[in-house]
């Protein structure tokens, strides 16, 4: 799993050939340390078929801006450059990699 910012999220993201899960979080955030782990956990059991990435959104304000944030954790799907599903909250392991192996 990979951190990306504001300049790499265009390469890391939207350019992938698979499907990528963004988590946008933040350090503050309580919700987003007990949604950390279960990302991590996606990340693992998805392995080469998706990238799973996290992007701080006070680390990196345009693409939390870009994508409408108002709350986090927020989780986004992208593939081949648009969202496909978003999840607002924690969220749990089966429904994401569920989400990523369609």
């Amino acid at each position: 799993m990979a951190d990306v910012t504001d300049q790499t999220f265009d390469t890391e993201v939207l350019q992938s050939d698979k499907p990528v899960l963004v988590d946008f979080w933040a350090v503050w955030c309580g919700p987003c340390q007990v949604q950390g782990p279960i990302v991590e956990e996606v990340a693992a059991a998805v392995g080469d078929k998706a990238k799973v990435v996290k992007l701080n959104v006070d680390e990196n304000p345009v693409n939390a801006q870009k994508y409408g944030i108002m709350s986090i954790p927020t989780l986004m799907v992208f593939n081949r450059g648009a969202v496909t599903k978003q999840f607002i909250g924690v969220t749990s392991k089966d429904t994401l990699v569920a989400e990523l192996n369609k």
